[in-house]
């Protein structure tokens, strides 16, 4: 039985993406296996081998954004699971916003962008 779940994200720029995790200082595979509970694996567009047993997975879906699949039970073993997550989500979507301000027309926008932080 496999421990693996699929979760849909709506990230869909692989170069955003590998260049988000390099900035939280996790390092991206490409087209290699993502490890799971007693040596499952299974193959992935991009993978961050985590520390311990259990990576996380980015797989193009067919409406071209990039499902997470990964034993998320093992991760948090290790890893806090939403931080790790909102981290990542959170660094892609500054990394959209500011890819995006560099298009056509928009290259000499003034922007200030604040990360607030909620305390939970």
């Amino acid at each position: 039985m496999s421990h693996f779940s699929t979760l849909r994200s709506k990230l869909t720029d692989a170069e955003l993406l590998k260049s988000s995790l390099a900035d939280l200082g996790l390092v991206a595979s490409i087209n290699t296996d993502v490890r799971g509970a007693c040596g499952q694996k299974v193959r992935a567009d991009i993978v961050v081998a985590l520390k311990g047993d259990y990576d996380l997975g980015w797989v193009r879906n067919p409406q071209g954004s990039f499902d997470l699949i990964a034993d998320l039970w093992g991760v948090a073993k290790s890893h806090n699971l939403a931080n790790l997550m909102n981290s990542i989500n959170q660094k892609y979507a500054i990394n959209k916003t500011l890819a995006e301000v560099k298009q056509p027309g928009l290259q000499n926008a003034k922007v200030n962008l604040m990360v607030q932080q909620s305390v939970a």
